[in-house]
């Protein structure tokens, strides 16, 4: 079994300066695990943020096809993570090892996904305008455009995903791909997990002859501020609650500089079942939904939170049935004690409004959760009443009916900003599934139809953001190659000497990549 040492990964070396000390858990038992972690002192944040900006000028040099080595070294050496790794992710998760396998597979992918796109160069966004010194009335200059990574960033790992949004996870992936840095902050979750794949990443790093301090990676409950506040960091990626991500936000913007947090924080994801799908299939749709619910013990920030139909028989039965197979469900250990007693406060919180009634889920036992079905009056969600708003992090959804197309369409005008909403739809409901996409267009990243948003695909097509407070940014997202364009920024060549250029903009196009030149595409050299 590989030896944890639970010290600081800080410009490439180890460091336990601080004597406060974290225990990791046992998620299911609630015990301590034999592994402890040496929260970083001011001193050791502030070294790993100048070990990362120290690597900055040096890795943001290297070619694109440098640092695709360095991601594809990376997903190799998180393949060869052993038993021993797997058992320490499950242990203080509660995931079950196939999740974790198939998290394993995902990150790996994702790494080598990104490593694909520095090969082929169009996150470079190369844009040429040729000098028009004949141009009446006045000549143009030469004009010459392409992004670089904007610098070291501050990456906080998730509680839910302890892979694909942890250590070597989307926001690192990204950064590095960047060119940027990374510091990285450890959940206390699963600091073993996190050292496991930080030494993972150190190992590719040294492998591929990568600067040190090209990753760095802290642990502790009360470094978050002072990392962010450090003037060395350039951009901050975080996963999390409203409440975190928005004082991240607020402490950023606060800096002498402020920098963009790209923060993803709260959705209820909804999901709007059109009257003939439901009509034909809402046995169906209930099982479905019932499952989608209650995967990962809806621990997922696409979760559906919110069941929205029109009012009448229909829509009544299908209550009914869901609420039937939302208590087929079986019990779920949450992440942590402490999810565990977020999600019964929200729980309660539903509960005791008088405009909510719980209509099935049986109570948990010990440190399972179940999942839970709760029906809301349509006023609370048009009224802007913050309890239909507000992600409970579980299990759990909410039935809202809507008296005619009109109130539907009120309905989801009220709603605040999502990841995703979901449209059940058969061929019949093709004109109010027209209807009610520009709504939904203004408020979420991603729409789906007959499909369910727990389970996200990692591609190039891909928007896993969306407008406050899913996210704190709608431009970018946090899933998909185009996640790396949040921490790039364009800079502009003019006049400059064709030696001096850097090589995605140099006449000869060294690098084959595809170029706007004169306003037409084109992978042929300029004259």
């Amino acid at each position: 079994m590989t030896q944890l040492s639970g010290h600081n990964f800080i410009g490439g070396e180890r460091s336990a300066e601080g004597q406060t000390r974290w225990n990791s858990v046992n998620a299911c038992t609630g015990e301590d695990l034999p592994f402890q972690f040496h929260e970083a002192t001011e001193k050791e944040v502030n070294a790993a943020a100048e070990a990362a900006a120290d690597a900055y000028p040096a890795f943001r040099a290297l070619s694109s096809i440098r640092r695709a080595e360095f991601l594809d070294a990376i997903a190799s050496e998180l393949e060869e993570l052993g038993d021993d790794f797997l058992d320490v992710v499950t242990s203080e998760t509660a995931l079950p090892r196939p999740r974790i396998v198939g998290e394993r597979v995902r990150t790996a992918s994702q790494l080598r996904l990104f490593a694909t796109v520095l090969r082929r160069g169009d996150f470079y966004g190369a844009r040429i305008d040729l000098a028009l010194p004949d141009r009446q009335p006045l000549p143009r200059p030469d004009i010459r455009q392409y992004k670089i990574g904007v610098g070291p960033v501050a990456v906080f790992g998730a509680s839910n995903f302890p892979l694909a949004f942890s250590t070597a996870g989307g926001d690192t992936a990204a950064a590095l791909a960047a060119g940027c840095p990374v510091v990285f902050k450890a959940h206390r979750g699963h600091m073993a997990t996190s050292e496991y794949v930080a030494t993972a990443v150190i190992k590719a790093a040294e492998k591929t002859s990568m600067p040190k301090g090209v990753f760095n990676m802290i642990y502790g409950s009360s470094v978050g501020a002072q990392l962010v506040k450090h003037p060395a960091i350039q951009a901050v990626g975080f996963t999390g609650s409203l409440a975190g991500g928005r004082a991240l936000c607020d402490m950023a913007a606060a800096r002498p500089q402020p920098i963009p947090v790209f923060a993803e924080m709260s959705s209820i994801n909804p999901v709007i079942i059109l009257p003939a799908a439901l009509a034909s299939n809402g046995d169906k749709i209930a099982a479905d939904l019932a499952a989608s619910v209650a995967m990962g013990a809806g621990q997922f920030c696409t979760n559906p939170g919110m069941v929205l139909g029109m009012a009448g028989d229909d829509f009544t039965a299908f209550a009914k049935k869901l609420g039937q197979a939302i208590c087929s469900q079986p019990s779920q250990t949450m992440l942590s004690s402490g999810g565990l007693k977020s999600y019964q406060g929200g729980l309660d919180r539903l509960q005791r409004h008088s405009g909510v009634t719980h209509l099935a889920g049986e109570p948990g036992v010990g440190n399972s959760a179940n999942a839970q079905l709760f029906q809301a009056d349509a006023a609370l969600l048009l009224d802007n009443d913050a309890l239909l708003q507000e992600e409970v992090f579980g299990p759990c959804t909410v039935m809202v009916e809507a008296n005619g197309v009109p109130q539907l369409k009120a309905l989801l005008h009220a709603l605040r900003g999502q990841l995703t909403a979901t449209l059940i739809a058969e061929a019949q409901d093709q004109p109010l599934l027209e209807a009610l996409t520009p709504i939904l267009e203004t408020k979420v990243g991603r729409i789906l139809v007959n499909g369910y948003p727990t389970g996200v695909e990692v591609c190039d097509a891909m928007v896993h953001g969306g407008p406050y407070p899913a996210t704190s940014d709608a431009r970018g997202t946090s899933v998909g190659t185009l996640s790396i364009e949040r921490f790039l920024r364009p800079v502009c060549y003019q006049n400059y000497p064709e030696s001096l250029l850097p090589d995605a903009l140099k006449n000869s196009n060294p690098l084959k990549i595809i170029r706007l030149v004169n306003g037409e595409l084109s992978d042929r050299p300029t004259h």
